[in-house]
């Protein structure tokens, strides 16, 4: 049976706060955020999301690995060709999240 604690009380083990503090730090890196940004809403090729972001597909594929290595995405066959997305919905509440702080006045203390 699940706990019915709220998400961020599961953080129990300094294990879990770990492995939250890396996927916030593959998400810090502006290449791989903006990979991530751009398989938000539907599959990509590594090539489509090279072109789209003037990368080189090496060095897209190296982040897509990285970031399939964290479930931030997920990959799909179609072919000789693989596209990715990203791996669900949480992902795009926290990215929603961020860009809604960030939009934020800024508060004068």
């Amino acid at each position: 049976m699940k706990s019915q604690k709220p998400p961020v009380e599961q953080l129990e083990s300094e294990e879990d706060v770990s492995q939250l503090a890396d996927l916030f730090s593959l998400m810090g890196d502006t290449s791989r955020l903006r990979i991530i940004l751009t398989c938000l809403h539907s599959p990509i090729s590594v090539s489509d999301i090279a072109e789209k972001l003037e990368l080189s597909q090496s060095l897209v594929s190296h982040h897509l690995r990285l970031l399939r290595a964290a479930r931030i995405v997920r990959s799909e066959r179609r072919g000789k060709q693989i596209f990715y997305v990203a791996a669900d919905a949480h992902l795009q509440c926290v990215i929603e999240d961020m860009v809604a702080h960030i939009g934020e006045p800024e508060e004068n203390d």
